[in-house]
C-alpha cells in the first residue's frame, strides 16, 4: 500500500500536537513579543525551487539528495498554492470529490510537487532543540533535511511540527518537501471551496530549550457571581530536573495581579490559583490578561512563556448556554482563509482586516467552516473579541451521493484518522479564550467516529461545548444545531419545530446564504433569535465571495468562478456566496446584516412628544460607549441636529429617553418630514474611529397638510399622422402609437428624453436565490416571454388635456393565464403626463405561477440623463426583506452609483419606498417620476436580459440609453440558493395591482425637484 494511502499512518516523525506558544530567551523580549527575540527563528517562506510531476513515482530518484541538478526546476511562492501559480487544474466544486469513492485509494495521477530551499544557521543554534513547523500543507507530504528522509505526515490544514536537532548543522542546510496533491485523507477534506494544493501557510524554523517547556494548557473559572476567577496552569516540561516555574499574571495596565512559584514534581504537571478579582473576557469586552511563565533550570533563567489569558466560563443551563451566566446570542458569519489573488494564503494583516470590518458591521462570532484557520486568526478574535467555534479539518460531503453517507464515518477502521485531526485541533488552539465550542466537521454524516470525537473532545477539554450539526439528534453534542432551517413552506424541519421540540440551546451554524443579491429574510430571523432565548443565533454563510481575480484584455479587473478553468464537475458561482465580494467591498447583504444585528434598538412610544424606548442588544456591555445624533429632516434639509449622550443602560436592559421635538416645524405641504438616530462610538477603539455609527433608526411624522393644487399653464395641440398621435405644448411634445397603445417618445426643449415610454414589465434578471425557480419562470411559465396584446386604444383633447387610454391583455406564451391591464394616460396644458396602471388576474388563475419577479413597468431614458436624485430609501439597494439598512432620505448620485456590480451579474439597484425619482442632464434638462403614494425604482444601463446573459462583469455592455424601471412590487429575495424561498408576505402574486405616478418633463434650474415633488398641477 502507498504510504499517501495508508489509513493507519496518520504521521511520521510528527511531534505531538501541543500549543501554539513562543519562548523567549528573556523577560524582556517576551513582554516585546517579537519573533525575532525568541530564541532562534527562521521564517522560511519566500522562492522555493519548485518541480510539478505528474505523480509522485515520477520523481527522480535523487530529489532529496542536497547537490542535483535544479535545472528541470522552476521557481515558486511559498506559502501558495501552486494552482495559483500556474501548475495543475483550478477546480471548484461545493461537494464533488474529483476522482472515484474508492478509500482509501486516491487516482495514480496524483499532481505532486517538489519543494527545494537552502537555509543557514550559525552556532547560536547549538545546544537546543530545533523544530520546523508547517502550519498547512495540502495534502499529504514527506519531509527531508540534507537528503535525509525526516517525517510525514497529513491533514492539510493543521499544524505539524518535526524535530530536526540531529538532522541539521552549521551553515549551510537543505530542506526538501514532497507534496501530493491526493491522499486517503483527501477524503476527510471535501469541503465546499476551490481544490487548492501546495505548502499554503508559513514554514517555520525555531529553537527551543532542550529542557524547555514542551506544552501548556490554561484553564479559567469564575465563581458563582462571575466576579472572581481561577486560573489552572497545566505544564508538561520535557526534563524534570532542578526546574523552578515562576507565574506573573499581568493585566492590560501592566499591573501583577497574580505571582507564584513552582516546583514541577513530575514532568507532568499542574497548578491551580487561589480566586481573584477579574475582569472578564467576552467578545463585547475582551479583557485580556498576560501570564508570564519563566522557566528556571539551576536557578538559571532558560526561557520565557507569554499566554494570554481570558478570564470566562461555559456553561449549559438548561435549554441555554452560557457565557458568564449570560446566554449570549451568536451575530455570525462562516469564515474560510482566503484571498482572490492568492487562494487560502492569508496573511495576519489579512486577517486582521476581516475581524476589524467585521466588528464594524456588529458582527460577534466567527465558525472557521470547515477546518481550524491560521493561528492568527485565533489571536486577534482573543484581543479584538469574537465568539469562535473552532472546526475540525473535516467534510466527507461527497458521500452523500453514494446512497451511504456515512460510509467511513461509521467504519471504526478510520477512527485514527477522525480523532487525530481533532487532537490537533484542540492542542494548538486550547488557549485562546475565544474558543467557546469545538466542532467535530462538517456535513459528514453520523456514527461511530463522530461518537468517539465527542468523547475524546471532552476528555482533552471539558471546559468547552462540542458542536457537530451532522449529529441531528444532538446525541453526543452539547448544542441543537441545524443549517438552513426555513421558517416556512419547507416539509422537513421548521424553525417552528426546533422551538416547540427541542431540549438543548439552538443555534444555525449556517443560515441566510449570501449569494449574489442577497440574503433576505434576515431580520425575520433575527426577530425570532431575540424571542426565544433557546435561539442562540447563528452564523451567515459565509464571509467572503470566492471569486479569482482575472484582468481581460481591455484591462478590465473581473472575478472568475466555477467552470471558467474548464473544471467540471463544478458548482459554478456557487463559491461567490460571501457578505463581502472578493475586492473586500461590503455588499449591501453585509449593511443589511449589520443594521439587523445591531447593538441598539429604537422603538417610538411617543413620536410627537420625542418619547423613545432604547433597548440594549448587548450581551454585556453598556452603552456607554455610544452617543446619539438625532436629526430631524424636512425633505433631506437639516432642521435640527443634536449630539446627546445616553443613559447608563446595561447590557439587555432598557430605558426611555425623551428627544425635544420643535413645536410646529411642520409647514410645508407635500414635504416629508423625518427624524433619524445615529449611534455612534465616542471614543476610538481597537476596531473604528470615534464617531464609527454602529446602530441607527428613523421614524417618519406624520404631514397633514394638503398638497398645493396649482393650475397647470399652457395650450396643447393633437395631430394624428396615420396611426401616430403628437401632442405639442410649449417647448414639450409627445407621440404616441394607436396600434402599440404605447406612448413612445417625449421631447422637451427640442431634445428626446424619453426614448421608449412606459410598457407592462413582470420579468427581472434572476438573482441567484431564484435559481430553483428560474426554469420554471423562463420553460413552464415563459415569463421572460410576456405579450401584450392591445384589445382597445381610445383619446381625445378634451378641455386643454389629452387622454389616451388602452386596454390590454399581458400574458405569456402558451399561458392561459393573463392579466387585464389598462394604462390611463393624462397630459395637462404644462406637459405633466400622469399615468394610472392597473391590472386585474384573469383567465385560468389556477395555472399561475406561486410568485412573479415582478409587477411593474419600465421606459427608456436618453444617455445624457445620468445624474440622480431621488426620495425614497437609501442610499444602497433595497428589497422588500432586505430593507432594513436603508434609511428613507433625500439621495443624490448618478446611474453608475445605483447599480451593484455583483461577480455575476444580476438583478440589482431597487430602491423601495420612492416618492420621487428625478434624473438630469448636465444642462439641468429633467424629467422626474413622482408617486401617487410611493413605488421602487432602478435605472441602469442594461435591461434584464444583459444581466441574465452575461457570465461575467465585464460581459456587459452599456446601452445607449438608461433603462428605468417603476415597480408596483418586485418579488423579495429570500435565500433559496440555499434555505428558505421567499416567504408570503415578501411575495410579489399573480394579484390585482395599480400603480399611480406622474411625468414630469422640465428644467431644475427653474424650478427645483423639492418644489416640483410637492404641488399637484391641475388644469
Amino acid at each position: 500500500m502507498k504510504l499517501h494511502e495508508n489509513i493507519n499512518i496518520d504521521g511520521i516523525n510528527r511531534l505531538k500536537s501541543r500549543a501554539y506558544f513562543k519562548s523567549f530567551e528573556s523577560l524582556e523580549y517576551a513582554k516585546l513579543g517579537d519573533k525575532e527575540f525568541t530564541h532562534n527563528y527562521l521564517l522560511l517562506n519566500g522562492v522555493w525551487k519548485f518541480l510539478f510531476l505528474d505523480a509522485p513515482e515520477y520523481a527522480p530518484e535523487d530529489f532529496y539528495k542536497e547537490d542535483i541538478d535544479l535545472k528541470n526546476y522552476n521557481d515558486i511562492q511559498v506559502p501558495g498554492n501552486w494552482q495559483m501559480q500556474g501548475y495543475g487544474k483550478m477546480h471548484y466544486s461545493d461537494l464533488w470529490y474529483s476522482f472515484p469513492i474508492n478509500p482509501p485509494y486516491v487516482p495514480t495521477e496524483n499532481p505532486t510537487g517538489i519543494y527545494r530551499r537552502d537555509f543557514q544557521i550559525d552556532e547560536t543554534w547549538l545546544n537546543k532543540r530545533i523544530i520546523i513547523r508547517f502550519n498547512g500543507v495540502d495534502s499529504a507530504y514527506k519531509l527531508f533535511i540534507n537528503g535525509v528522509e525526516v517525517g510525514y505526515s497529513k491533514g492539510a490544514r493543521l499544524t505539524a511540527e518535526f524535530d530536526v536537532t540531529d538532522f541539521v548543522r552549521v551553515g549551510k542546510n537543505q530542506i526538501t518537501v514532497m507534496v501530493y496533491q491526493w491522499s486517503d485523507g483527501t477524503y476527510l477534506e471535501d469541503q465546499d471551496m476551490w481544490w487548492l494544493s501546495g505548502i499554503f501557510r508559513d514554514v517555520e524554523l525555531y529553537s527551543e530549550p532542550l529542557e524547555g517547556i514542551e506544552d501548556i494548557f490554561i484553564k479559567t473559572d469564575l465563581d458563582g457571581s462571575y466576579s472572581k476567577g481561577t486560573l489552572e496552569a497545566n505544564f508538561k516540561i520535557k526534563e524534570n530536573n532542578n526546574h523552578r516555574l515562576h507565574l506573573s499574571l499581568v493585566d492590560k495596565d501592566g499591573n501583577e495581579v497574580l505571582e507564584e512559584t513552582i516546583i514541577p514534581s513530575s514532568k507532568d504537571f499542574a497548578f491551580k490559583s487561589k480566586e481573584i478579582e477579574v475582569e472578564t473576557w467576552n467578545a463585547e469586552e475582551p479583557n485580556l490578561y498576560t501570564l508570564y511563565i519563566s522557566n528556571y533550570k539551576d536557578s538559571k533563567l532558560i526561557e520565557v512563556v507569554p499566554i494570554k489569558v481570558g478570564f470566562r466560563k461555559i456553561e449549559v443551563k438548561g435549554e441555554v448556554f452560557t457565557v458568564n451566566g449570560v446566554a449570549i446570542k451568536f451575530k455570525g458569519v462562516n469564515r474560510h482563509d482566503y484571498n482572490s489573488v492568492n487562494g487560502r494564503v492569508v496573511a495576519k494583516e489579512e486577517i486582521e482586516k476581516d475581524i476589524i470590518l467585521m466588528k464594524q458591521h456588529n458582527i460577534n462570532a466567527i465558525r472557521t467552516s470547515h477546518y481550524p484557520n491560521s493561528s492568527y486568526l485565533y489571536e486577534l478574535c482573543d484581543e479584538y473579541g469574537m465568539y469562535v467555534i473552532d472546526e475540525t479539518d473535516l467534510e466527507c460531503h461527497g458521500f452523500e451521493l453514494t446512497g451511504n453517507y456515512a460510509y467511513i464515518t461509521d467504519d471504526p477502521r478510520y477512527e485514527l484518522a477522525y480523532i487525530s485531526r481533532l487532537e490537533r485541533m484542540i492542542e494548538r488552539d486550547k488557549n485562546h479564550p475565544s474558543i467557546i465550542m469545538w466542532s467535530l466537521g462538517n456535513e459528514s454524516a453520523f456514527g461511530h467516529n463522530f461518537k468517539a470525537m465527542a468523547k475524546r473532545a471532552k476528555k482533552l477539554d471539558d471546559t468547552r461545548l462540542v458542536h457537530y450539526e451532522g449529529d441531528f439528534e444532538a446525541e453526543v453534542t452539547d448544542i441543537y444545531s441545524t443549517m438552513y432551517t426555513w421558517l416556512e413552506h419547507d416539509s422537513k424541519l421548521l424553525m417552528s419545530e426546533v422551538i416547540e421540540k427541542s431540549k438543548k440551546p439552538h443555534i444555525l451554524c449556517e443560515y441566510c446564504h449570501a449569494m449574489g443579491n442577497g440574503p433576505g429574510n434576515l431580520k425575520d430571523y433575527q426577530e425570532l433569535f431575540y424571542k426565544y432565548p433557546k435561539l442562540q443565533g447563528g452564523f451567515i454563510w459565509e464571509w467572503f465571495d470566492h471569486g479569482i481575480k482575472a484582468v481581460s484584455e481591455k484591462g478590465e479587473v473581473y472575478y472568475k468562478y466555477g467552470g471558467d478553468f474548464g473544471d467540471d464537475p463544478t458548482n459554478y458561482n456557487f463559491c461567490i456566496d460571501g457578505l463581502i465580494m472578493p475586492d473586500r467591498t461590503p455588499s449591501p447583504g453585509l449593511l443589511e446584516y449589520k443594521k439587523v444585528i445591531e447593538p441598539v434598538e429604537t422603538q417610538e412610544v411617543d413620536l410627537k412628544a420625542g418619547s423613545f424606548k432604547i433597548i440594549n442588544r448587548y450581551d454585556f456591555k453598556s452603552l456607554e460607549d455610544l452617543d446619539l445624533i438625532y436629526t430631524i429632516y424636512e425633505d433631506g434639509k437639516v432642521l435640527k441636529s443634536e449630539r446627546v449622550s445616553l443613559p447608563n443602560i446595561k447590557g439587555r436592559e432598557e430605558a426611555l429617553i425623551n428627544i425635544p421635538i420643535p413645536h410646529d416645524f411642520i409647514k410645508i405641504p407635500g414635504a416629508d418630514y423625518y427624524i433619524n438616530f445615529s449611534y455612534v462610538l465616542n471614543e476610538d477603539t481597537s476596531f473604528a474611529k470615534a464617531n464609527h455609527e454602529l446602530a441607527t433608526a428613523q421614524f417618519i411624522f406624520a404631514n397633514d397638510l394638503e398638497k398645493c393644487n396649482i393650475k397647470a399653464k399652457g395650450i396643447l395641440e393633437m395631430v394624428k399622422d396615420n396611426y401616430l398621435i403628437k401632442v405639442f405644448g410649449n417647448n414639450f411634445s409627445y407621440e404616441f402609437d394607436t396600434v402599440r397603445g404605447t406612448l413612445n417618445k417625449g421631447y422637451k426643449d427640442n431634445k428626446e428624453v424619453i426614448k421608449r415610454g412606459p410598457k407592462l414589465n413582470f420579468y427581472r434578471a434572476p438573482i441567484d436565490n431564484d435559481m430553483y425557480i428560474t426554469e420554471d419562470y423562463t420553460k413552464k411559465y415563459f415569463i421572460h416571454l410576456m405579450h401584450e396584446v392591445v384589445k382597445e386604444v381610445d383619446y381625445k383633447l378634451e378641455n386643454n388635456k389629452f387622454y389616451f387610454n388602452v386596454k390590454t391583455i399581458n400574458g405569456s406564451t402558451n399561458s392561459a393565464w393573463y392579466f387585464e391591464s389598462s394604462y390611463s394616460y393624462t397630459i395637462l396644458p404644462n406637459g405633466d403626463v400622469s399615468l394610472l396602471l392597473s391590472g386585474v388576474p384573469s383567465g385560468m388563475k389556477e395555472n399561475a405561477p406561486e410568485m412573479l419577479p415582478r409587477i411593474g413597468l419600465n421606459l427608456n431614458i436618453n444617455k445624457d440623463f445620468y445624474s440622480v436624485k431621488y426620495k425614497g430609501k437609501g442610499p444602497n439597494e433595497s428589497y422588500v426583506d432586505s430593507k432594513e439598512s436603508s434609511l428613507f432620505g433625500v439621495y443624490e448620485t448618478d446611474v453608475d452609483g445605483l447599480f451593484t456590480n455583483y461577480v455575476k451579474p444580476q438583478e440589482n439597484g431597487n430602491r423601495l419606498d420612492t416618492r420621487y425619482v428625478r434624473l438630469s442632464d448636465d444642462r439641468g434638462l429633467s424629467i422626474m417620476a413622482k408617486a401617487k403614494d410611493t413605488f421602487n425604482f432602478s435605472a441602469s444601463y442594461y435591461e434584464d436580459k444583459d444581466l441574465e446573459k452575461a457570465k461575467h462583469t465585464i460581459d456587459l455592455v452599456k446601452r445607449d440609453y438608461i433603462v428605468l424601471n417603476i415597480d408596483y412590487k418586485q418579488n423579495g429575495l429570500g435565500t433559496n440558493s440555499c434555505g428558505q424561498n421567499q416567504l408570503d408576505k415578501y411575495r410579489c402574486k399573480f394579484e390585482k395591482f395599480e400603480l399611480e405616478f406622474t411625468l414630469s418633463l422640465y428644467n431644475n434650474k427653474s424650478i427645483s425637484d423639492e418644489v416640483l415633488s410637492r404641488v399637484n398641477f391641475i388644469s
